[in-house]
């Protein structure tokens, strides 16, 4: 599937800002069962500097200055991306969740790029509770991709997505009892499962095609940045994407931005700016198949309140 995406993000503030620098992660990422075509990215006001480059997961980020007086700030990125990423193994293929375990613990030339994703961050550390959350799923001796796909259902059947419920740094714990919010309330929930477990897991960023009710027009610019988890089955098979917001893996409805050990790593914006106050935020996505791009109009049309 070849789609094109748009994604506007304008930040309008209520003071002018003096100084700005900026990190984005807007821009996907060339990967197996993912080619991206063509890339741009439109910042208005032109910064006084940018500087493209890499992270330390790999993903593509550009550095963004601004040092004149300013009062809004948009960051437009568009692309065009080819997907096809392949299916999983069979759940019988894959070792045990404990082999897994035991690998990522070890550590070295089988796991070295996986170990590191067992650790705590900021933003996700292992969480007990959701780890006996999980246990229900890794029961002794089960292959781990079978365990992570009934993980992954689970929190799609157990938790409503509920949109203004929860914050970034609403805790784990909450997330649980309250069994409500958003993309990223479930993949970190996810994540610190399955480093209670013992099983590397990451934050994966990026885009999902949504589609509209039968008989509605399509939303331009409604859509927004998605989130979902990667997991290891260990050295023979690698990472799989698994998202617990819709209780599917992976497959020719994602586009990929990048990934991190949670959303702090991976944000599509952040930085620190010298003045501002009583900023409004505003974003605006579409992800398109892209023989139906045409239908678009040419300016991204942004329709949050």
């Amino acid at each position: 599937m070849i789609y094109r995406v748009r994604h506007l993000t304008r930040y309008v503030y209520g003071s002018p800002v003096d100084l700005a620098a900026h990190i984005v992660h807007v821009t996907p990422r060339a990967l197996p069962g993912q080619a991206v075509h063509w890339t741009r990215l439109e910042v208005t006001p032109s910064p006084v500097r940018r500087v493209n480059g890499v992270d330390y997961f790999g993903n593509l980020i550009a550095w963004l200055y601004h040092e004149a007086p300013h009062d809004s700030f948009d960051v437009l990125a568009e692309s065009e991306v080819e997907v096809a990423f392949a299916p999983p193994p069979s759940e019988d293929a894959t070792l045990s969740w404990e082999d897994v375990a035991a690998l990522a613990r070890a550590g070295g030339a089988p796991a070295w790029q996986a170990a590191e994703f067992l650790f705590d961050s900021p933003m996700c550390a292992a969480n007990a509770a959701a780890g006996d959350y999980a246990a229900l799923s890794f029961t002794p001796g089960r292959s781990v991709l079978a365990a992570l796909l009934d993980l992954n259902m689970r929190i799609y059947t157990d938790f409503r997505f509920r949109a203004g419920v929860t914050t970034l740094s609403t805790p784990i714990e909450q997330v649980l009892a309250r069994r409500e919010g958003v993309c990223q309330d479930f993949t970190h929930l996810m994540i610190s499962a399955l480093r209670w477990i013992g099983v590397p897991a990451r934050y994966m960023s990026g885009y999902i095609r949504t589609r509209p009710p039968p008989g509605q027009a399509r939303r331009l610019g409604s859509d927004q940045s998605h989130a979902w988890v990667g997991a290891w089955l260990g050295p023979a098979y690698g990472w799989i994407g698994l998202d617990p917001t819709n209780g599917i893996v992976m497959r020719d409805e994602h586009v990929v931005l990048g990934w991190g050990r949670d959303y702090a790593d991976i944000s599509p914006v952040h930085g620190l700016i010298l003045g501002g106050g009583n900023d409004r935020l505003k974003v605006g996505v579409d992800l398109v198949p892209a023989e139906e791009w045409e239908d678009l109009p040419a300016e991204p049309v942004d329709e949050t309140p």
